[in-house]
């Protein structure tokens, strides 16, 4: 038997291949261009929905608002179980109250950086060096993203008024001139 066939029939067969590629690059639509201006930035568990609050946005809020409630509620329950411990181990009274005041302090604390975080930029340095006081004032933390879920998603009216600042200012930017101000007549 001789190959002959065989390679013809597998030339024939790569050839309608190679033939149909051109006209499925033409068939497919063409990709869109990418747009102009400035892009919204995303959010946490919600990415670019908050824009026009589309894909699924208000199942996102209502998931992020269990979901934040939820951590919440275990935290507490871990803080609880931390208290018993310190009375377990009878370390006494000034220690307990100690405790208690220390992550009462922290938590307030938190949950006022962490709301104040949804209406403006916190500055990273500061950001940076709050970080151990947001580690253990956590339950306020959680407590600002779930009463700020239940309005808008946490950071929402932030990223809106920045995108629309940017949005403003390129439109400003792009936007055409009525005149040449070389051809201007001078009086």
């Amino acid at each position: 038997m001789s190959d002959k066939p065989k390679n013809n029939q597998a030339e024939q067969e790569q050839q309608p291949q190679k033939l149909r590629e051109p006209q499925e690059l033409q068939a497919s639509p063409a990709p869109h261009a990418t747009p102009t201006g400035p892009r919204p930035e995303p959010i946490r568990f919600f990415g670019t929905t908050w824009l026009n609050r589309d894909g699924n946005y208000t199942a996102r809020r209502a998931t992020v608002t269990v979901g934040s409630f939820a951590a919440l509620a275990v935290s507490c329950l871990v803080l609880r179980l931390a208290y018993e411990g310190l009375q377990l181990a009878a370390v006494g009274g000034f220690v307990s109250i100690l405790v208690v005041v220390m992550f009462a302090t922290c938590s307030a604390l938190a949950f006022g950086h962490t709301w104040g975080a949804f209406t403006k930029r916190p500055d990273p340095a500061r950001q940076s060096s709050l970080r151990g006081l947001l580690t253990i004032g956590f339950p306020g933390s959680l407590t600002a993203y779930f009463l700020r879920s239940l309005k808008e998603a946490p950071g929402e009216s932030l990223h809106r008024e920045e995108y629309t600042t940017a949005r403003r200012q390129y439109d400003r930017r792009t936007a055409k001139r009525t005149k040449n101000p070389a051809k201007r007549h001078r009086a």
